[in-house]
């Protein structure tokens, strides 16, 4: 029999998991298997969970069932029966994916039994399940098994044990599936006693595991041995069992909770690193993220230290982000420099403690920079200039720059490249530098668009196709080994010129911010340039991958700057573009977005992880899947996310109850307050669990809600959204403010405004100049710029600009901001910004020539010859040799041409005038067989002088390769036209012209495009005609006129009106219109009354300007008497109409209305009703298709006319009037609102305008009306309009909605209030709150609650304000609930109550309260001095006694000088700091600081010159330092030093001189005869001189009296044999160079009889004087 698939491709890997003897020993079990209808089933399904933790379960219940496994593998191998069991239970685990065993089966020989339906058992936990992907289907491996024979004897027991052992892990493990089932009672019970057990034991995590398995094991054991039948379960049964077994494990653990919260002591536990921080070492500019894991009970609260100071996020935002989540808590500091080198602590803290654990970031800096945490670890001792290269050469690098990249302008579409020579000294063969491109500062990695390249000595960065993306701040930086250097310049990028004129400019930067299998959502900015006219929308194009085939995604154009695609085919990947549309048309499309796949991002997570199908080690024989399913339950969480004009984003989590098999959705939509809910996508069911909806009526409310459906059928809908209103949600931005240019370069100037305000979504802001008074804007930026400053390049020196500003989001560009303030172009004092940075521009005329600086090209509509040149025929198509023409080529002649024709510059401008800038925009007007007429623009600058000519040049282009120029004109031309004849026909001409003034010839133009010189057919169009003049008045009239029979070569694209007084020459023609109408007619405003005029019209086209047409007039502005003008009416029923009456009509005149000079005759939107002499227009529905001019003209009269314009504005106006007159209101005041009164008492109240005497009240509860009651207290003040109802106090049933209806006669009004929820209780608080201040008060109370303040003292005074007192009125303060003795009774005069602590430290911290009371009740106050309150207290008290420390002093010591403050008393939280000469002290054994009572001092032992200087000692409050400052150098130090000097010589000779230690007692007293022994140990440095004296006389040593002094420190006295003699006062003088010491003793010699007798004699004396 052929094997499986699976089997086949991974034998290699089964066989390192399987014994042969053991695969043929299973076998003869799987025989005998058939007889117990025992079938096996298995399922396997992608865990979240890591292998690790796979084979620590696995290895637990191996540890835990061992000592079991020995214990009852003899009772398994004494019955067979019980070993079969036993096999088959053992293949039962297998087929559930219990891989920790070696015991894992090849083949199977049996037969699969019938497909029962029946639960999978999964290995994914609950939450785990919901993670996965909806749809997503388990992979399932089918397979059959195989007979397998040939068992021995010998191996029949080692199979039993195996099979004994799988046995007892698989009754642990599995909770479903095969189960035994007794027919006797006592069965039944072992069985529900080993459920409940395993339970139990599940939940008690303090019993011992082996005891857990060994339990479960003969609790299974007992189960096989009384078991007689056996029998097969259906699911239904499996099922519920499962639940019955689930629900009593659910009441165990809700037990077990319950009986440990009521001893919640001992859940308790203070916090403890898991994972403590750890340091890290990082680069500069980089940023880092220190992670720390914590437990503890309640969950402690992390703060995060640097350098002992507690880290505040606000305080610099975006440079740290702290977070803390799901146990895990992370700092993250960005863009890291010098001065991050710190230690950073984190601090956790409960109610059981606190605990920190510490981390040091280090940050390097590049260029071998000193650091000292280098040197202080010992890892480095070479000079500091120097670094190590990876080839171990231990050198210094310098890196230049030359032949530099400056600040570039180039265009859509073309080519350019960055580079320069990159030099490095010395130069290290084979070790190369690391080139790394930013664009800013974001690296650049090569790509299609941009490539880089290092030849060994030039760095270079390759534009292949430039786009608007690639406009930006461009950085090179070169590293050498631990040295680096950077040089960086900005890139401008203009609009390509657009293929239709006033198209708007492409997007730039569309990105996918979200994809799954429905749709992705497309995102992108839009353009500076909008061609002259406002964006309508944006169309986006999509193309599959691999193809080249672009299709349209919407049908109408999309203002909101992101859009979601449809549409789309699961798995495949896909490109976007966008394109803008205006009036004119739809411009060039954006560069395409990266491909993105529609795929779910669970999905791929999952394909990114692993392969699609990945290899588990163990093969899972299966059943099919059950053939019936079930219905699945609603889905839950549904939102809306997003919410647009154009459409809506709904979001939701799949249902709990799914079934088996992959489920899909079905949206549906309703409008708000019905309930016809209408299914959205019944053809096309979504996938995914988010959706994007179109098709909405905008400004309307839907809701939404979604069904599951799968095979089995639908599920039944999710609970509906809220109320959703179709429409933008995000607001275009505020306009920016504070426009400010101030100079930089001699091209540029520095822009910086006022950022928009509440702006949501900010993408940046387009810059725009404009020279002064040209009216003429340019873009400084094609991409948005983030912040509030740039820089604008380009610019002409010497010309004055005026600059604004505009932001944009997705919604839309804001509008303008205000023009700035003139500015002339010029450097500013001082050098401007760093050439490094932003280079200046070449100051030659063509240096600029071809990319026009970064400001571009308006496309303005022009009058008279700027029409005319600024024209683009539609001329025939060139050969292709023309056409190829390279732009390089091109580019070349243009810089050769410069040469020639620029002449040298002048040394002396005539009265600051300069030559013109270079004419533009070269067009041919007319070609005939041997000329052509050639236009053109005037220069932008004209240099402050009239142009006086211009110089035209020409060249034969053939074959693409251009010729040499010739003159085609000596005399200068005056006009911006010149006709060049003598041409030969079919030969392809360049152009260049330049501009002369008085001050000098201009630098040429740039090189035109390749003209064709052959004949052409007219091209500009014929004169309009029908002129006719209407609504004359005194300084006004309307021109009419239709369109030339000849529109030439293209269409009519507008028309130029010019006028003149009647009796004026023909050289005073005058135009009104600087840019074409397109409208047929024209309202002439600023006529002088009286004068009579004459007016002509010009059609104009691509081509040009065509003949004017025949005059019109002469026509005399004046109002005529009587004349009427049409009046705007709105009625009592809101209808909108517009009036006329005419005095003057005949018989046969006729009223005829129309609308922008259209006759309104078939309008659906209209109604005319004319009736004598007067004539009414009807709106039917006023709105925004409605704005315009209406005009009514009467016929057979003398020009009788009148007209009205509608605006937004006055739409809006009218509308509102129409409203105010069909729905009459109240006017209102005050809207209803809630007030509480001082009793806790609640007062409603409105006011109206006015109330007239018949006005009446409604007041509705909950929508029911409430009358004046007990409960209800109503006013109406009719006088002053106010309303007012008043309720005693708020209770539960009062939660609801409160109205006031009005009427007034015809008018109405109503005002609402809503007290619901958190509103109402909050309101309910506040009346409770009131009502218990208004009863505290009729007490003792206090006015101001305890504060604390700090005294000049530095002592800490608790203070409060009472009122309401007398004398009876006692005060009684407690701290933690302890009473505080008071010695001093409290006399309330001032109503101050006050307690003085001095010496505030820690061991006051805590809890004080203070209660005042007497008969009347009481009232008490409380202040909570911990943790954050004490360490406020804190810090304002060691400012106080910073604050009190004295000046800092000298004082010379013994050991060295000493530096010296008082303060009034110090304490552990004031942080002390010294400083010299500005750098921090480090402490050590010679300079040491410390405090002694209320001194703070700071020790120098063994002063050194180096120790001269500034002393500064800080004192650290918590917020601020507070200095002392004190000189150590001049005379203060040679003072200090000598008095050292002094008191270190007394020190050393009172230390070094001699003395006597000890050893001779003060008096001696012997008996005569006895000899007498006396030593004394004497000191000094040298060794002293030892004398003795006796009575003051100098006593030399003999036989009798031996005086002996040995080795300079010990002496002896020895008197042999001594006598009365011998009594007397002894002295021992010890000397040396350092002094003298004397130490005397008295001898005392007495006799024993003398001492007899004399006692007798005492004695006898004694017994007389008693006599």
């Amino acid at each position: 029999m052929s094997l499986p698939f699976y089997q086949r491709s991974h034998q290699h890997y089964d066989l390192s998991y399987r014994n042969k003897d053991l695969r043929t020993t299973v076998s003869h079990y799987q025989r005998e298997k058939k007889r117990s209808a025992i079938y096996t089933q298995g399922s396997t399904a992608y865990s979240s969970r890591s292998s690790a933790a796979h084979r620590q379960e696995s290895q637990a219940f191996r540890q835990a069932s061992a000592s079991s496994f020995q214990q009852q593998a003899s009772q398994y191998a004494l019955s067979s029966e019980v070993s079969r069991k036993a096999a088959s239970a053992y293949d039962y685990g297998s087929s559930h994916g219990l891989t920790d065993s070696s015991l894992l089966l090849d083949d199977y020989s049996s037969k699969l039994s019938p497909k029962p339906k029946r639960a999978k058992h999964s290995l994914l936990s609950g939450k785990e399940k919901e993670n996965l992907p909806s749809d997503y289907m388990v992979p399932i491996f089918s397979g059959r098994q195989k007979h397998v024979s040939g068992i021995t004897d010998r191996e029949e027991e080692r199979i039993k044990e195996a099979a004994a052992y799988i046995a007892q892990r698989n009754l642990l493990a599995s909770e479903e599936g095969i189960t035994t089932s007794k027919q006797s009672t006592a069965s039944k019970q072992t069985t529900a006693s080993k459920q409940s057990m395993a339970s139990k034991q599940s939940t008690a995590s303090k019993q011992s595991m082996a005891s857990r398995q060994s339990m479960v094991s003969k609790q299974a054991t007992s189960t096989l041995q009384q078991e007689e039948t056996s029998e097969k379960k259906s699911r239904k049964v499996v099922i519920r069992e499962k639940a019955e077994h689930l629900s009593l494990r659910k009441t165990l653990e809700e037990t077990e909770a319950y009986h440990a919260k009521l001893n919640e002591d001992h859940l308790l536990h203070a916090p403890e690193f898991i994972i403590k921080p750890r340091s890290h070492t990082v680069w500069e500019k980089e940023k880092v993220k220190l992670h720390c894991s914590i437990a503890g009970w309640p969950e402690p609260r992390v703060t995060w230290y640097k350098n002992q100071v507690p880290i505040n996020v606000h305080a610099n935002p975006g440079k740290y982000i702290i977070e803390s989540r799901y146990g895990m808590h992370t700092l993250e500091i960005n863009a890291c420099d010098f001065e991050d080198t710190a230690q950073y602590r984190a601090s956790a803290m409960n109610v059981k403690g606190e605990l920190s654990a510490y981390a040091s970031v280090v940050v390097k800096r590049y260029k071998g920079e000193f650091d000292e945490t280098r040197f202080h670890a010992g890892a480095s001792t070479m000079p500091l200039s120097f670094g190590v290269t990876p080839y171990g050469y231990a050198s210094k690098f310098e890196i230049h720059f030359d032949d530099k990249f400056d600040v570039s302008f180039g265009r859509e579409g073309e080519t350019m490249s960055l580079g320069c020579r990159v030099v490095i000294t010395p130069e290290i063969k084979h070790f190369q530098p690391e080139i790394q491109w930013y664009r800013n500062g974001v690296p650049l990695s090569p790509s299609k668009w941009v490539q880089t390249l290092w030849s060994g000595e030039r760095a270079t960065l390759t534009f292949s196709h430039l786009n608007k993306e690639d406009e930006g701040l461009y950085t090179i930086r070169v590293r050498m080994g631990e040295y680096y250097e950077q040089y960086s310049a900005y890139v401008f990028v203009r609009d390509a010129d657009a293929e239709i004129e006033g198209a708007p400019a492409a997007p730039l930067d569309v990105k996918c911010l979200e994809a799954n299998k429905d749709y992705i959502i497309i995102s992108w900015k839009q353009p500076a340039v909008d061609g002259g006219s406002p964006i309508l929308g944006y169309f986006i194009d999509k193309c599959e991958v691999g193809t080249d085939s672009w299709s349209q995604c919407n049908d109408t154009p999309v203002k909101f700057a992101r859009f979601p695609v449809t549409g789309l085919i699961e798995g495949r990947s896909y490109i976007f573009r966008v394109r803008a549309v205006n009036k004119t048309g739809i411009g060039f499309p954006s560069r395409v977005s990266e491909p993105v796949a529609a795929l779910d991002p669970a999905e791929k997570a999952r394909l990114k992880s692993r392969p699609s199908a990945p290899w588990t080690g163990q093969i899972i024989v299966t059943e099919e899947e059950p053939s019936e399913g079930i219905v699945p339950g609603p889905p839950t969480d549904l939102c809306v996310t997003e919410a647009t004009r154009s459409y809506v984003v709904l979001s939701w989590k799949p249902p709990g109850q799914r079934g088996h098999e992959g489920i899909m959705y079905f949206v549906e939509k309703c409008e708000a307050g019905t309930e016809n809910w209408q299914r959205v996508n019944t053809e096309l069911p979504v996938k995914s669990p988010r959706f994007a909806l179109f098709d909405l009526a905008e400004g309307k409310s839907y809701c939404f809600r979604v069904r599951c459906s799968n095979s089995a059928g639908v599920g039944e809908p999710s609970e509906a959204t809220e109320v959703t209103v179709v429409g933008d949600k995000l607001d275009i931005p505020k306009a920016p403010g504070k426009i400010i240019p101030s100079r930089n370069t001699d091209t540029s100037v520095v822009v910086s405004w006022e950022e928009s305000k509440d702006a949501k979504e900010l993408v940046g802001y387009y810059i725009e100049a404009s020279v002064a008074g040209s009216g003429k804007w340019e873009p400084c930026n094609n991409n948005p710029v983030k912040g509030s400053r740039f820089t604008c390049h380009g610019l002409v020196t010497g010309q004055s600009y005026i600059f604004r500003v505009r932001a944009v989001n997705a919604a839309g560009l804001s509008e303008y901001s205000q023009d700035s303030e003139a500015i002339e172009v010029k450097a500013a004092i001082g050098g401007g910004v760093s050439p490094d940075v932003c280079p200046a521009l070449s100051d030659e005329p063509g240096g600029l020539t071809a990319s026009r600086g970064c400001v571009h090209e308006a496309s303005p509509p022009t009058f008279q010859k700027d029409a005319l040149l600024g024209s683009k025929p539609n001329k025939p198509s060139l050969p292709s040799s023309s056409q190829n023409l390279s732009k390089t080529e091109v580019s070349k002649v243009s810089e050769t041409v410069q040469e020639e024709l620029t002449p040298p510059p002048q040394k002396a401008a005539l009265q600051g005038k300069t030559p013109p800038s270079p004419p533009c925009d070269i067009t041919c007007l007319e070609s005939f067989r041997d000329s052509m007429v050639l236009g053109w623009k005037q220069p932008d600058k004209i240099g402050g002088a009239e142009i006086t000519g211009y110089y035209v040049n020409y060249r034969e282009v053939i074959d693409g390769v251009p010729g040499k120029w010739r003159e085609a004109n000596v005399k200068a031309v005056s006009e911006e036209a010149y006709k060049i004849s003598n041409l030969k026909e079919n030969m392809v001409y360049q152009f260049q012209v330049a501009a002369m003034n008085m001050a000098g010839l201009g630098a040429p133009s740039a090189v035109s495009e390749c003209f064709k010189c052959e004949e052409w057919t007219i091209a500009v169009p014929g004169p309009p005609h029908s002129l006719k003049c209407s609504e004359v008045r005194k300084d006004s009239l309307v021109l009419h006129w239709k369109p030339p029979v000849h529109s030439g070569r293209t269409p009519v694209t507008g028309y130029f009106v010019d006028l003149k007084e009647a009796k004026a020459k023909e050289d005073q023609w005058r135009g009104l219109n600087e840019a074409a109408i397109k409208n047929m007619y024209l309202k002439v405003r600023g006529l002088k009354e009286g004068v009579s005029y004459v007016f002509r019209v010009r059609a104009i086209n691509q081509a040009g300007v065509g003949k004017p047409s025949d005059l019109a007039g002469p026509v005399v502005a004046e109002t005529r008497p009587g004349t009427k003008e049409v009046v705007v009416n709105v009625d009592d029923d809101g209808v909108i109409s517009l009036n006329f009456e005419c005095d003057k009509m005949t018989p046969k005149s006729e009223f005829s209305w129309s609308k922008d000079y259209v006759s309104t005759e078939d309008s659906p939107r209209l109604e005319v009703e004319s009736k004598g002499n007067k004539t009414k227009m009807t709106f039917k529905d006023l709105g925004m298709d409605d704005l315009g001019i209406y005009s009514c003209d009467v016929t057979d009269t003398d020009g009788i006319a009148s007209s009205y314009l509608i605006d937004e504005e006055e739409l809006k106006r009218l509308l509102a009037l129409s409203h105010d007159h069909k729905f009459p209101t109240v006017p209102v005041k005050s809207e209803l609102a809630v007030e509480i009164l001082e009793k806790g008492q609640v007062r409603f109240w409105m006011q109206a305008e006015k109330l007239s005497g018949n006005a009446k009240v409604n007041y509705i509860f909950n929508e029911k009306e409430i009358f004046e009651g007990p409960k209800y207290k109503m006013h109406i003040d009719r006088n002053t309009g106010i309303i007012e109802m008043f309720m005693e106090k708020l209770q539960d049933e009062d939660e609801g909605t409160y109205t006031f209806q009005l009427q007034d006669g015809k008018a109405t009004n109503h005002s609402t209030v809503v007290l619901i929820g958190d509103v109402f209780k909050k309101l309910q608080k506040e009346t409770e709150f009131q009502r218990q201040e208004w009863i505290r008060k009729q007490g003792p109370h206090f006015v101001e609650y305890l504060s604390w303040e700090v005294t000049g003292e530095c002592n800490v005074l608790l203070k409060c304000k009472v009122a309401n007192i007398k004398k009876e009125t006692h005060i009684v303060w407690y701290k933690d609930e302890r009473e505080i003795s008071v010695d001093e009774k409290h006399d309330f005069k001032d109503g101050i109550c006050t307690l003085l602590i001095t010496e505030f430290s820690k061991k006051d911290a805590g809890i004080y309260e203070v209660i005042l009371k007497d008969d009347r009740g009481k009232d008490k106050s409380r202040l909570k001095l911990v943790d954050e309150a004490f360490k406020e207290l804190m810090t304002e008290v060691c400012k106080k006694i910073a604050l009190s420390a004295t000046d800092l002093k000298i004082q010379s010591t013994a050991e060295g000088i000493r530096l010296y403050s008082f303060v009034t008393y110090y304490v552990e939280d004031l942080k002390v700091n010294w400083s010299h000469n500005g750098t921090a002290i480090r402490y050590s054994d010679r300079v040491k600081t410390g405090v002694t009572g209320e001194q703070i001092w700071l020790q120098i032992n063994e002063p050194t010159p180096n120790d001269k200087g500034k002393y500064v000692m800080e004192l650290f409050d918590g917020k601020t330092g507070h200095q002392k400052t004190v000189d150590l150098s001049g005379q203060a130090y040679d003072e200090a030093y000598a008095e050292f000097q002094r008191l270190k010589q007394a020190a050393i000779a009172e230390k070094n001189r001699a003395r006597v230690l000890g050893g001779l007692p003060d008096v001696v007293t012997i008996q005569e005869g006895k000899a007498l022994n006396l030593t004394c140990n004497v000191w000094g440095d040298p060794p002293p001189e030892v004398s003795w004296l006796k009575n003051e006389k100098a006593l030399a040593s003999d036989d009798h009296c031996n005086l002996k002094f040995e080795a300079g420190k010990t002496a002896y006295f020895t008197i042999n044999g001594v006598s009365t003699a011998d009594s007397g006062k002894y002295g021992l003088v010890v000397k040396n160079k350092y002094g003298s010491e004397t130490s005397d003793f008295t001898v005392s010699v007495f006799i024993p009889e003398e001492e007899a007798r004399m006692a007798a004699l005492e004695s006898l004396k004694g017994g007389k004087k008693a006599k």
